[in-house]
């Protein structure tokens, strides 16, 4: 299990307690090393400023006690925004029918970028994605990152989610 891994372990239950679901665990740079949280509201509320201070305050605590990163480091939390990342296999199911961009770890089908729109994950953990070569199923363990692409239809969903 790397860090990164160690450190969702540790916090997601504590962002479950709070109300939030933990997005990504994201560790970045050498020198001045940025540990990002992302979380979104269970309710699937928006995001405000106070949810990232509470968050922020909880997580501060709780790694300074558990102490996971031995050097010095800048705590950010922020939430997914609408162009999100897709983290979890729960997202692909959510965000079925929106178009994303894929990268993987290893080559599927001689390349390691993809685009297309989202189908969801079949029984086998596959990402089904709609591309204009037609349907791909890439290992949900080879996806290396991905995210939702900002398009006219994902603003309006993200809008109307808003209203309710």
């Amino acid at each position: 299990m790397d860090l990164e891994e160690r450190i969702s372990a540790l916090v997601a239950p504590s962002l479950d307690a709070m109300g939030y679901e933990l997005v990504r665990v994201l560790l970045q740079g050498r020198q001045n090393p940025t540990l990002q949280i992302m979380a979104e509201r269970r309710d699937r509320a928006p995001m405000t400023v106070d949810d990232c201070a509470d968050i922020s305050r909880a997580m501060s605590a709780l790694l300074d006690v558990e102490d996971p990163i031995a050097a010095a480091y800048t705590l950010e939390v922020s939430s997914p925004g609408i162009d999100r990342p897709l983290t979890r296999r729960q997202d692909y199911e959510r965000f079925a029918g929106f178009e994303a961009k894929l990268e993987t770890t290893r080559p599927v089908d001689g390349r390691k970028r993809f685009r297309g729109k989202v189908l969801g994950v079949d029984p086998d953990d596959r990402v089904q994605l709609m591309a204009e070569t037609g349907e791909i199923f890439i290992p949900l363990g080879e996806v290396k990152s991905a995210k939702l692409v900002l398009t006219d239809e994902l603003i309006a969903a993200a809008m109307k989610e808003q209203e309710h």
